[in-house]
């Protein structure tokens, strides 16, 4: 299990998958995470893909984001979103039993103001999911991507997303990429 570290919810436990076929982002790394978005989480709009447990998103329903879209294709995993939602009470919180990129191709004109994306290490899926969202209308001007990927991953900033700032936290690397014109 893991705790929420700040909001509403601050100490409450989240269900998780048993293993490592999902790893919810640690702690220190959400807290740090937060601290970097600040005040773009009030009233925020978030798409989470590859939601896992929904530590983000429910990370960000705690500290007053107005709604999430969890994007999950692993059953067992939207079996403990759904647990999640429940435990918390979160009726803000949409959950979509999909792959990503099935998700991305299908996508309509909506857009989100914070995209988190923590995709399974070793795979190059940060990369591909930034190059598609830099060619689809997902994200709100001045909207903000956020990566997680392994320390020895690297990135490119990739236009309209402009890469603004990189921080390691342990065993994960946050990437932060903003929407610019």
């Amino acid at each position: 299990m893991t705790r929420l570290t700040g909001g509403t919810w601050k100490g409450r436990r989240l269900h998780t998958l048993p293993g490592l076929s999902t790893r919810p982002t640690a702690a220190k790394a959400r807290e740090a995470l937060f601290s970097v978005l600040g005040s773009r989480v009030d009233g925020a709009s978030v798409l989470d893909l590859f939601a896992g447990s929904g530590a983000l998103s429910w990370e960000a329903l705690s500290r007053g984001a107005a709604r999430a879209r969890l994007v999950e294709k692993e059953r067992a995993a939207t079996q403990v979103l759904r647990a999640n939602r429940d435990l918390l009470g979160a009726t803000a919180a949409e959950i979509v039993p999909a792959d990503v990129f099935t998700y991305l191709a299908r996508a309509g004109a909506e857009r989100f103001d914070l995209i988190f994306l923590d995709p399974p290490y070793r795979r190059g899926l940060a990369g591909q999911t930034l190059d598609l969202l830099k060619n689809i209308s997902l994200l709100q001007y001045n909207g903000v991507v956020v990566a997680e990927t392994e320390p020895e991953e690297t990135l490119d900033s990739c236009l309209p997303l402009e890469l603004c700032t990189v921080k390691r936290y342990g065993g994960v690397r946050l990437w932060f990429f903003q929407h610019r014109a």
